[in-house]
């Protein structure tokens, strides 16, 4: 790293069910998130499967930062290719860790005699796991997977077992390693802030933001649309915290209907049902086109049943104006997906809870309930 500047990070994540698409990557994102959190997020991940020219292509690019955190290949099989291939990038010799061998030696021998199969089967495997880079230092054990941390050149490298548990149970001694933690002594220190809004467009929510200044002068502005939902992350440097409050300031302005948390990662769902706990309200829902998600997106909140009632999924029309009150005329006139249909769904209250008669499982609170519709994002608003 040349004096002065941030020291750089990078991801690699191995395996060929990966690219393949079996199963979902989970520790790209979370080494992302701690890096970040740490003043050091990375500039790139990559995630590439088992052939070993494209994975030594990989773990070479990676070197040319001051960390890369890679993450599979360890295991005792014939794809498990990581450490040698990152000792040929790196220009190190492989050597058997002696001590590292006893301790999966004692583990192996321990499987062997659960299974009822003889060690022999498990030695080769034993010894591949136990040969790592010369001058490599193990911080931790996850199963018969070490992790370790190894120097070349001006990289440090943390290399960690595949699988996200094991993983993440042994990243905090990775980050404790001396060689890690002076790549991290030298990140500058970051302070991150959040918007989260809902029921506005991505494009609207980054016209506000080039109009309140943009990013730039010590603040990163990202913009991220998920689960209908805008969310808008500012790291922020030693040096930018005056320019950052103004930039929130003029960006949330214009955006103030839309807004429904600031610095906090709580999911909306999380968000309207503490409210209404704040507010001693209860809360039911009926849903149209929605098919009862909204419903499912509260109650995946543990003890979310102090506060939500139940719900009314009128799907058919029929079920709109029976169980509604919503007349055939306007559903003639404006059609089932409309604001019009969604305002006329809480003119009535849902026959749940308290209001039918049901009171063993309602909250102790009086039984004011809320309606939420979802039968366009107009409409939601």
């Amino acid at each position: 790293m040349a004096p002065g500047l941030a020291p750089r990070s990078a991801i690699v994540v191995t395996g060929s069910e990966l690219v393949r698409g079996d199963r979902r990557d989970a520790n790209g994102p979370f080494f992302a998130r701690s890096l970040s959190s740490l003043g050091i997020g990375p500039s790139r991940i990559t995630v590439v499967g088992d052939a070993p020219d494209e994975l030594e292509r990989a773990l070479r690019d990676g070197l040319a930062h001051d960390l890369l955190v890679v993450s599979g290949g360890l295991g005792p099989t014939h794809d498990d290719r990581t450490v040698e291939l990152l000792a040929r990038a790196a220009g190190l010799a492989l050597v058997t860790d002696a001590d590292l061998e006893r301790q999966i030696e004692d583990r192996s021998r321990a499987t062997a005699a659960r299974l009822r199969r003889a060690y022999t089967d498990f030695a080769p495997g034993v010894t591949k796991q136990a040969t790592v880079p010369e001058g490599a230092v193990v911080v931790g054990l996850a199963g018969t997977a070490p992790a370790l941390v190894i120097r070349a050149g001006a990289c440090v490298i943390a290399l960690l077992p595949g699988p996200p548990r094991e993983l993440q149970a042994l990243w905090p001694a990775a980050l404790a390693n001396d060689a890690v933690r002076a790549v991290l002594a030298r990140a500058p220190g970051l302070t991150r802030r959040s918007l989260r809004f809902f029921g506005v467009s991505e494009s609207a929510v980054a016209q506000a933001l080039a109009e309140a200044g943009g990013d730039g002068s010590g603040v990163e502005a990202t913009i991220c649309a998920h689960d209908l939902e805008i969310h808008v992350d500012l790291m922020i440097g030693a040096d930018a915290g005056e320019r950052a409050e103004v930039l929130l300031e003029r960006l949330t302005g214009p955006l103030k209907q839309y807004l429904y948390a600031r610095d906090d990662s709580s999911p909306i769902e999380e968000v309207v049902l503490r409210l209404c706990r704040e507010r001693g309200l209860t809360l039911a829902s009926a849903e149209s086109c929605t098919g009862g998600m909204v419903a499912e997106r509260l109650t995946s909140v543990a003890g979310s049943s102090d506060v939500f009632l139940g719900a009314i999924v009128a799907y058919a029309n029929a079920v709109k104006t029976a169980e509604l009150g919503v007349s055939e005329e306007l559903l003639r006139q404006h059609g089932a997906v409309s604001a019009e249909a969604a305002r006329a769904l809480v003119r009535r209250r849902p026959r749940v809870g308290p209001a039918a008669g049901d009171r063993s499982r309602a909250s102790p609170r009086a039984p004011t309930c809320h309606r939420v519709v979802t039968a366009t994002p107009q409409a939601a608003r």
